[in-house]
């Protein structure tokens, strides 16, 4: 036959429904696709076996979600001093100083500012999975889900007689409740977060707020079945954070700090402070050497 042994291999057959990139591509073949079929197997609906899923990646990302959270506590707790520098250090010109202080601050009480940022980085090729699985799954063709007649296509709630540029002639229900979730938890984490009277953290804050109202745009047209997974996943990560937020105790977190800077061995600088401070250093002597030269 003209699909003998080894053929499909030969063709790249098993690449046909495109899954991603490489690491993407590895995931879902491995991890999502399996979890998928065990789960289908049951027959329930398709819009149960998302939610499902949905759960299972939560557990597993849960590790990094927690650290990435005690991180930004860590932050919080340390900011009326972290307030006392910026008070210390009014001026523009004393901006370097302050870094350095800051950073010094840090080092004591066993804190990186970029403590969240890996366990972020460790959950995107899972989420970027899903977003690459869900609209190529030919399961979802036809099934309905609550007010989704087919979960492989938009769910039009809001039909207008008219185009509107970038967002089409119609609004998905599932891509808005994506949304609202999406710029509520954009409020807690920045909540969490000191944006204080910063310029450049207010600036951050506005587009946190922008980029949920993009993706409506950008997810429009997209398949319900994946804003329902986005909608799902994001309102578990608002209640995970109210519970992580409420069950943390913060003046424990803070005399755990404060042990750690009586700890020698805490005390020793991380590999980012200390590599921050070093440049840090660096350009400041270099701006005392044109100053000298002129």
């Amino acid at each position: 036959t003209a699909l003998d042994k080894g053929r499909d291999e030969k063709w790249e057959l098993n690449r046909l429904v495109y899954l991603g990139w490489p690491l993407i591509r590895w995931i879902n073949k491995w991890f999502t696709i399996n979890i998928f079929d065990w789960l289908s197997s049951w027959g329930l609906s398709m819009g149960i076996v998302l939610l499902l899923m949905t759960l299972i990646v939560k557990v597993v990302v849960f590790p990094t979600t927690w650290k990435t959270y005690m991180s930004s506590a860590k932050m919080r707790v340390l900011k009326p001093k972290i307030d006392e520098i910026n008070k210390k250090y009014p001026k523009q010109e004393d901006a370097m100083k302050k870094q350095q202080e800051m950073m010094g601050l840090y080092s004591q009480y066993g804190v990186s500012p970029m403590g969240g940022c890996l366990p972020m980085l460790i959950q995107f090729p899972i989420l970027m999975a899903l977003f690459m699985f869900v609209p190529s799954a030919i399961e979802l063709r036809q099934q309905s889900f609550l007010w989704a007649d087919d979960l492989s296509t938009y769910d039009a709630f809001i039909n207008f007689p008219f185009h509107i540029p970038f967002l089409g002639s119609h609004l998905s229900l599932f891509c808005l409740l994506m949304t609202a979730t999406n710029i509520l938890n954009t409020k807690y984490m920045m909540q969490q977060q000191d944006t204080g009277a910063n310029p450049q953290m207010a600036a951050m804050k506005w587009m946190s707020y922008l980029m949920p109202v993009m993706f409506l745009f950008i997810l429009n047209d997209y398949p319900s079945g994946l804003n329902y997974y986005y909608f799902i996943s994001t309102l578990i990560s608002v209640v995970t954070t109210l519970i992580m937020r409420k069950t943390t105790n913060e003046e424990a977190l803070l005399a755990q700090l404060e042990a750690n800077k009586k700890d020698p061995k805490k005390m020793k600088k991380t590999g980012f402070a200390a590599r921050l401070e070093a440049m840090q250093k660096q350009q400041e002597q270099m701006m005392k050497e044109r100053q000298n030269k002129k």
